[in-house]
């Protein structure tokens, strides 16, 4: 099977990617809500959570190296909280100087920080799981079997199918600037003129860029109302979920709910 780099896709044999996806985006979106619920500093039951994510990662045949190597992505998430542990007040912990300034760090500042990062983290997680274990279009289809309205989910489809065309356009540009950009046989200098030459020139790239995606999607647009499209893709009705899935659906969520109930009344 031919995968666009783009695509965050990756085949496996696994149980996981042959779960119904309906099944999935249940339990990916339930595990993140349970994870945002549950109070700070409900450490057990993190580890129950962490648990969790890390049997799911082993079972989908991804590898939990590689799940963990783009979970990566919620680090912007911590760095926006590092401020909590002098903004939330405490116990205090320590105090750090700056000038004029006196920063105080508490204990309670540095346990919402923490476990914003956890819980960032784990959401990740789930997401590139489910990202990867699930092909996009069946993404789509069990958005709609799940009540997602219809104008929401076309546009995640048709903004997913874009990125291919806009990267396709940029790759296209890239290569008539290189084809164009050689060099004297024998000189050992890089192609091209000074930095401001190459500002202007990526500038203009990013110019052509826009026009050709605008001019593009516009054709796209036209050619797909010419087929009849009405703001819905039409796909052949979903088969019911199995006995053994609707189980695994029940018991995912009655866990999840139970964390979640156990970390409101101990920790909440």
């Amino acid at each position: 099977m031919h995968l666009h780099f783009l695509d965050p896709y990756q085949p496996r044999l696994s149980l996981v990617h042959a779960a119904d996806a309906r099944l999935k985006l249940a339990l990916t979106l339930a595990f993140i809500l349970t994870t945002s619920l549950t109070p700070f500093g409900a450490w057990p039951i993190y580890i129950f959570l962490l648990a969790l994510i890390l049997a799911v990662e082993i079972l989908s045949s991804l590898g939990v190296g590689y799940v963990l190597k783009r979970s990566l992505l919620a680090l912007p998430f911590v760095l926006a909280a590092l401020p909590l542990p002098f903004t939330v007040e405490g116990h205090e912990l320590f105090s750090v100087s700056l000038g004029g300034w006196t920063l105080t760090a508490s204990a309670e500042g540095l346990t919402r920080l923490v476990s914003v990062a956890l819980k960032s983290w784990f959401s990740v997680q789930a997401a590139i799981v489910l990202a990867a274990s699930t092909q996009f279009p069946d993404l789509l289809a069990g958005m709609r079997a799940l009540g997602v309205p219809r104008l929401l989910v076309a546009m995640f489809g048709l903004t997913w199918r874009y990125l291919f065309v806009l990267v396709d356009e940029a790759l296209r540009l890239m290569r008539a600037r290189a084809a164009r950009s050689g060099t004297a046989a024998g000189r050992n200098t890089r192609s091209g003129g000074s930095v401001v030459w190459r500002a202007r020139l990526t500038g203009g790239m990013v110019g052509n860029l826009f026009l050709r995606a605008f001019e593009r999607a516009d054709r796209i647009y036209v050619a797909m109302l010419s087929r009849g499209y009405d703001g819905e893709v039409r796909t052949l009705p979903s088969p019911p979920m199995s006995k053994s899935q609707r189980l695994v659906l029940g018991m995912g969520l009655f866990s999840l709910v139970l964390l979640l109930l156990l970390g409101l009344l101990f920790w909440g």
